[in-house]
């Protein structure tokens, strides 16, 4: 597919067959849809407040439960809508309490068999980060990455993705009445299981910017879900035309997947690279509006053995990133399985460290999380994709 292509992919609003969802809707959205079933003008101010905190602050299931709503709107609300989620068709917990769910959306036409999506949450102490999708596979072939052997089906609606956030604050127990799990596994400090957001599952976020954007705003909604823009971060592999709107209109930070100081290794890593090379990419990180030390850009450098992890590429590193505000997250390479590169050794990756904060960055590397359940960075794929990819190999021997 060309670029044009998937920025215009369908994103779908409403499910085939059922009453439509308004799990996901922004405020504008849920004004309409009260209007469509005869809410009077001057009353949709006030009631789409009152529905937008049953369905996001409190995270209700049935139009039923919202006490301050009189019973002729919940009927009426009931008769045309409903809040359904996607099936969590599994979860996967990892001996370092990350947890994967694998989310299965529902049809959006007679041909669709429902759509699966992955999302990972991570805990540690002081913290809990959900890692989100926003597109069905991906298309940029990133070849350290799994997810980019997946192929693209389409662009996930805003509603699709606030749905993912809706759900693991359900699974961990993150709603007023709802219990955690008692795992121990969960943040110990503070009150929240969910602090942070990554636009870092799969697909690029980029490619799907209009529904990125609508999701932000429905993410970071201080009435309802309440996640500030500084701890949702959106994660691309350099869609430069892309990025200036991103600052300006959803105001999230950024992360760049960069991983090569050289235009002839990343265009072999990021293919993407070919049309927006370095050069244009760290010009564009410059001019990110709202980037300054409070609010620095995070680069990801996926740590390849003898590929792109010499004491040399750190030094690069630093002089490319000479003036912009910035961090350096360092990802030891996580395996899967035909991956074509090893990680760096550990010493390797301790030295480019080094010399990296030595310059003055912070240059944390990132603890790997979650690689027993292939949860990890760079190693999500549905797995419907992955069984269907078993049973071509079986038919074929």
């Amino acid at each position: 597919m060309n670029e044009i292509s998937l920025m215009s992919a369908p994103a779908p609003e409403a499910t085939i067959g059922t009453l439509p969802s308004l799990l996901g809707a922004t405020r504008e959205e849920l004004g309409d849809a009260l209007a469509a079933i005869g809410v009077p003008e001057r009353e949709i101010r006030m009631r789409t407040a009152q529905v937008w905190h049953w369905i996001y602050f409190h995270g209700i299931r049935s139009f039923d439960t919202m006490l301050n709503v009189g019973k002729g709107l919940r009927t009426t609300l009931a008769a045309h809508y409903s809040l359904e989620r996607p099936q969590v068709v599994s979860e996967q917990v990892s001996v370092d309490g990350t947890r994967k769910w694998l989310i299965r959306l529902p049809p959006v036409d007679a041909q669709d068999r429902g759509a699966e999506v992955e999302c990972v949450y991570i805990p540690e102490s002081d913290r809990g980060t959900l890692c989100i999708s926003s597109q069905v596979g991906c298309t940029l072939t990133c070849s350290f990455c799994h997810t980019g052997t997946q192929k693209l089906v389409r662009n996930l609606s805003a509603r699709e993705i606030v749905s993912q956030l809706v759900v693991a604050r359900e699974k961990l127990g993150d709603f007023p009445g709802l219990v955690p799990p008692k795992d121990g596994l969960l943040p110990t400090e503070g009150n929240r299981p969910i602090t942070n957001i990554v636009f870092m599952g799969m697909g690029e976020p980029l490619y799907n910017f209009d529904n990125v954007r609508k999701a932000v705003s429905v993410l970071s909604d201080g009435e309802g879900l309440s996640l500030s823009r500084r701890r949702i971060t959106v994660s691309t592999a350099g869609v430069v035309p892309q990025m200036e709107a991103l600052g300006r209109e959803a105001g999230s930070m950024l992360a760049v997947s960069l991983h090569a100081v050289r235009d002839d290794l990343r265009d072999k890593l990021v293919p993407l690279n070919k049309k927006y090379p370095i050069k244009t990419l760290l010009e564009a990180c410059r001019t990110y509006p709202g980037a300054s030390n409070a609010r620095r850009i995070t680069f990801e450098y996926v740590m390849l053995k003898d590929i792109n992890d010499s004491p040399a590429e750190a030094r690069e590193l630093i002089r490319l990133l000479k003036g912009i505000p910035a961090k350096i997250n360092l990802i030891p390479f996580n395996p899967w399985p035909g991956a074509p590169y090893d990680c760096s050794d550990w010493d390797r990756i301790e030295r480019f460290s080094d010399i990296v904060f030595n310059a003055g960055y912070a240059s944390p590397v990132r603890t790997p999380r979650g690689r027993d359940i292939l949860a990890a960075c760079g190693q999500l794929k549905s797995e419907t994709e992955k069984l269907r990819a078993r049973a071509r190999l079986l038919g074929e021997d």
